[in-house]
C-alpha cells in the first residue's frame, strides 16, 4: 500500500501559491485566450507553425485587431479579420482590455502615406521617430494640434503611449475608392518589394496586393489567389470583355491558380510578382509568360 504524502506546512503552501500567481502574471496571453489582441509592431509575420523557421503565411499590421486562438509560451496563434490563421510572437501583441478593439470607436485615423513616422512630440527634427508604420495602419486620435502643433494629431498608440503624427500622413474618414482611384492607389506602390506572405507596404505578395486594392474599394475578399478566384463575391468574365478593376488569375490550370493581378485597361495589369525584378510592377497580358498562364478572369459583383 502506498503511503500518502504529508501535507506541506502552511508556509510552503503560501510560497507555492505565490509562484503560481507569478507564473500566471508572466504569461498574460494564457488568460486572454479567445480575446481580442492588437498588433503593436509595424508588421507582424504570421507563420505556419510556432517557430520563425517555418513558412510565413500572412501578416497583420500595426494597430489591427486580431483574435487570439491559442497561446503557447512565446508564441500565439491568431486570426486576422480575413479569417486567416497563423502563429506570431506573443510580444507583438497586447490584450485589448475594453471595447470592441483598438481604434474601433471615437476619433480614429488611418495612415494614407505609404509609410508614416510617429513621434514623441510634434516635431520631425528633435528626436528620431517612435515607430514607422505602414499604409492602412489605424490609430486612436486624442486631439488635433493647436498653435505651434498645428498640422499634427496627438494619438494614443496600441501600447497606451501618447505620440504625434503629421495630419498629412493620415485620413480621418476614409471613403471607399472608385475603380480609377484604386488603380491610382496601386501605382503608388510601384517598385515596392515582392515579399512572400506580405500584405503591407513593407512588401506584398500577389494576393496580399490585390486584397488591399479591393479593401480600399470597401470590399473584403479572401487572402489567397485560389480562394479569391473561387470567392462568391466575384463572377467570371471573358478575356475579351475585361474592364479596369477586374482580377486576373494565373496558373498551370484553372484548378491550379498560383498568381493574381488587377487589370488596368489597354491590355495592362498591375501585380506584385517575382517575375524578372521582384517588385510591384505593370505588365502586359500579351507578353510571356502571362498570356500563356492566364486561366481565369473575375469581376467583383
Amino acid at each position: 500500500m502506498k503511503c500518502l504524502k504529508p501535507l506541506p506546512p502552511p508556509r510552503c503552501i503560501k510560497l507555492h501559491l505565490c509562484i503560481v500567481a507569478l507564473a500566471l502574471l508572466a504569461t498574460p496571453c494564457l488568460l486572454a485566450k479567445n480575446a481580442t489582441q492588437v498588433v503593436v509592431v509595424p508588421v507582424a509575420n504570421m507563420y505556419s507553425a510556432p517557430t520563425d523557421k517555418s513558412a510565413v503565411v500572412s501578416q497583420a499590421i500595426y494597430g489591427s485587431n486580431v483574435l487570439l486562438l491559442t497561446a503557447r509560451g512565446e508564441w500565439s496563434k491568431i486570426q486576422t479579420e480575413d479569417h486567416y490563421k497563423g502563429w506570431t510572437p506573443s510580444r507583438y501583441l497586447r490584450l485589448v482590455q475594453s471595447g470592441a478593439g483598438y481604434a474601433t470607436a471615437g476619433q480614429t485615423a488611418q495612415v494614407e502615406s505609404v509609410f508614416a513616422n510617429v513621434y514623441n512630440e510634434a516635431d520631425v527634427a528633435r528626436h528620431k521617430p517612435v515607430i514607422t508604420i505602414p499604409f492602412e495602419s489605424h490609430l486612436e486620435v486624442i486631439a488635433e494640434g493647436k498653435g505651434s502643433d498645428e498640422g499634427w494629431l496627438q494619438v494614443r498608440l496600441p501600447d497606451k503611449r501618447s505620440a504625434w503624427i503629421q495630419s498629412s500622413d493620415v485620413v480621418s474618414d476614409p471613403k471607399p475608392l472608385t475603380i480609377p482611384e484604386s488603380i491610382d492607389l496601386a501605382k503608388r506602390f510601384l517598385g515596392l518589394p515582392y515579399l512572400w506572405g506580405g500584405r503591407s507596404s513593407y512588401g506584398f505578395d500577389c494576393s496580399g496586393f490585390t486584397q488591399l486594392l479591393l479593401r480600399a474599394r470597401g470590399i473584403n475578399m479572401p487572402r489567397d489567389a485560389d480562394q479569391q478566384a473561387a470567392w462568391k463575391g466575384v463572377t467570371p468574365v471573358e478575356r475579351k470583355d475585361l474592364q479596369p478593376g477586374d482580377l486576373l488569375f494565373f496558373g498551370s490550370a484553372p484548378a491550379k491558380i498560383t498568381h493574381t493581378g488587377m487589370y488596368m485597361g489597354d491590355g495592362r495589369f498591375i501585380q506584385a510578382t517575382t517575375n524578372g525584378h521582384p517588385v510591384v510592377q505593370i505588365s502586359h497580358l500579351d507578353d510571356p509568360p502571362w498570356t500563356q498562364l492566364l486561366v481565369a478572369c473575375r469581376r467583383v459583383k
